[in-house]
């Protein structure tokens, strides 16, 4: 009778197991690079699963995959999670290689996250290795994925240590507010540097600008000395702070730091900074130099539709747009100042998102058309953010582009 109930449970696990694993989206030849990322990017996304790694030896790393619960009241049982380590983004992701994330890898489960940890190690003639986070929506099929280099020629090191939240959830957003702080923990006895960056930058050019964009000459530096691994480091001041183990070396971990009021808009100067790409350049002077800048938007946007309830939409809608740009996009840059932040707020979330090891590329459908129309941003390597895109850009991009501003400014563009 034992071995009977032991075949049944084994052939029950085996069951749940293929289950789990079924949920991943078979096509052919499944991979990173063909695989689909848009939900990355949608503004009605339920989750947002994170992989933040963590070196403990040459070759060895502790993925912290936390997974940002959107929706209220989130069911751990209405997702199927896995994870697949790959060697480039051409590897097939299939039942082989995919290791399920069952109820007994969930290490925690708090009002925002649900939260795995796993360790692994690559071999070592590996070049290059990528982790991939999978989480399957099981009731419509929703998929999302997440990937992070481990190995890669992208990045310099990754880091020993990690910033975390005080329920010990790895910190998984791209900003902190001004005055909070968080906590530092290493599986070594460490003291960490810290460097403060107070940076301010330029907006980005259109992406039919084809001319260099203006660099800044001088990058102040200031140095706030060391602090212990384990105590609460806070940042008090607005720009960017990049913490290291080892100041000889080149990785390290960086927090930017903004508003109280970020992703959202802090007060009416920077409104009229953000209306940059929907403005004239005669109208936006006008509104830099407006002594009563909430009465100069206020005829500004009245102006645009002539009609109030259509003011009031097209507001909400282009602000919106910024705060998910903030939140999506945000480095050492606030996420609407950078290129990626640019498009996705005045053409919308793309319909289609496809990575390479050296690029990200977005599709979107052509206005009034069966086309598409593709924004392909070139990866650089950057010290300070693993995820550093600029945009290759077009003259092409012209027409498409002030179709769209002119959506917006009839108040006719909505996501």
């Amino acid at each position: 009778m034992m071995i009977t109930i032991k075949t049944l449970n084994l052939k029950l696990l085996t069951a749940l197991t293929l289950m789990i694993l079924g949920s991943w989206t078979a096509t052919a030849q499944s991979n990173l690079k063909n695989i689909n990322q848009n939900l990355r990017y949608s503004r009605y996304s339920r989750i947002s699963p994170k992989i933040i790694p963590i070196k403990t030896g040459e070759r060895s790393f502790k993925l912290q995959m936390p997974v940002e619960k959107i929706e209220e009241n989130a069911n751990f049982e209405d997702y199927a999670f896995s994870y697949v380590i790959v060697k480039d983004f051409n590897e097939e992701i299939n039942e082989k290689n995919i290791v399920p994330l069952t109820t007994d890898k969930l290490k925690s489960d708090t009002d925002r996250h649900f939260y795995f940890e796993e360790t692994v190690t690559i071999p070592e003639r590996q070049e290059m290795a990528f982790a991939v986070i999978i989480c399957k929506d099981t009731r419509q099929g929703d998929q999302y994925v997440y990937h992070a280099d481990l190995i890669s020629p992208f990045i310099t090191d990754i880091p020993s240590f990690g910033g975390y939240y005080a329920n010990g959830i790895p910190f998984d957003q791209n900003y902190i507010n001004k005055g909070e702080a968080l906590l530092f923990k290493s599986d070594k006895t460490l003291n960490l540097y810290s460097y403060y960056y107070p940076m301010e930058f330029e907006i980005p050019l259109p992406p039919m600008e084809t001319r260099p964009a203006p660099t800044p000459k001088d990058i102040r530096v200031v140095d706030n000395g060391n602090f212990l691994i384990n105590v609460p480091q806070p940042f008090d001041d607005n720009g960017y702070y990049f913490i290291q183990a080892d100041t000889t070396e080149q990785s390290g971990f960086m927090v930017k730091t903004t508003s109280d009021a970020f992703p959202n808009v802090a007060d009416y100067q920077e409104m009229v900074d953000m209306l940059v790409y929907i403005s004239t350049r005669s109208e936006h002077e006008a509104l830099r130099e407006a002594s009563d800048k909430k009465k100069a938007l206020d005829k500004y946007w009245l102006n645009l539709t002539k009609d109030t309830e259509k003011a009031q939409n097209i507001i909400r809608e282009y602000f919106r747009q910024i705060e998910f740009a903030n939140i999506l996009f945000t480095d050492f840059k606030e996420g609407w100042k950078t290129d990626r932040g640019m498009i996705y707020t005045v053409m919308g979330p793309p319909t289609g998102v496809f990575f390479d090891a050296d690029k990200e590329i977005w599709i979107y459908d052509k206005l009034g058309s069966n086309s598409k129309i593709s924004f392909t941003f070139a990866r650089i390597k950057n010290i300070f953010t693993p995820n550093y895109y600029k945009l290759n850009r077009s003259r092409s991009y012209q027409p498409e582009w002030f179709q769209s501003i002119t959506l917006w400014r009839s108040g006719k563009m909505a996501f």
